[in-house]
């Protein structure tokens, strides 16, 4: 479903600062794997996310999505297939607008744009039956602005803003690093029950190695921009924390 070719990417090439993001990454990814990604700053996991995502093109090599060279596509020509979640809770929502107008533009994403906005009562009731399942009762504050939420409750919306439209790759760019230890774990509880409900592909960064350990069906260690580990389920579930960290000595 996803074929890294040969990528590889430089930032300021030829300069006194260049710098290798990625060396020359090799990797298939198959529909409905979860990858967690590991490593530590600078090693190239958010440039790799970037590469997926279009927000970024290849030095060299080949993105490939569903059988299409995507390697020049910008961004919005990628949403069709690929939804983000960033960081910062407050990356993905409009805080002026309310919750629901946020659905239904996260709903919009990859359709044709038109004047009429189309929040019906399905549409409604759709989204509160989403937001219920976080049981902090936000479905009954759905014309409420998403400003005045909290950052664990604007991640928790923006995931399930993600599975409004038909993309079917989700990327997690360190969803819970800026979310307290509760809302970190509901995050991810949620991104995992959202990966196999939409059966969606998808890859997470983290810096947790407990994180990394339980969640996922396949692990993947960068460092300095290269690849240095890829473990599937089993060899993943075997690892000791211990062993995780000695990675990192």
């Amino acid at each position: 479903m996803i074929s890294l070719q040969h990528i590889s990417k430089v930032y300021n090439k030829g300069e006194v600062n260049e710098v290798t993001a990625l060396r020359n990454i090799d990797l298939e990814i198959n529909k409905g794997e979860y990858v967690i990604i590991i490593g530590a700053n600078g090693s190239g996991k958010t440039t790799l996310l970037n590469m997926l995502s279009g927000a970024e093109k290849p030095t060299t090599g080949k993105v490939v999505i569903n059988g299409e060279e995507v390697t020049r596509y910008e961004e919005y020509k990628r949403s069709k297939w690929i939804a983000r979640v960033f960081q910062n809770p407050y990356t993905g929502t409009a805080s002026d607008l309310s919750i629901l107008d946020n659905f239904r533009l996260a709903a919009l994403r990859t359709r044709q744009k038109k004047l009429v906005v189309g929040i019906d009562a399905a549409f409604r009731k759709k989204v509160k039956d989403m937001i219920a399942r976080l049981g902090m009762g936000l479905e009954n504050k759905i014309n409420q602005p998403m400003g005045s939420l909290s950052g664990g409750q604007r991640q928790a919306l923006t995931l399930l803003m993600s599975v409004m439209d038909e993309a079917s790759i989700l990327l997690l760019d360190e969803p819970t690093a800026a979310l307290d230890p509760k809302s970190a774990a509901l995050i991810l509880n949620l991104a995992d029950e959202l990966i196999k409900e939409f059966q969606l592909t998808a890859l997470c960064i983290t810096h947790n190695l407990k994180d990394a350990r339980q969640y996922g069906t396949r692990l993947l260690q960068f460092q300095e921009g290269s690849l240095l580990r890829d473990l599937n389920k089993a060899e993943k579930s075997a690892l000791q924390l211990q062993d995780m960290f000695q990675w990192f000595e």
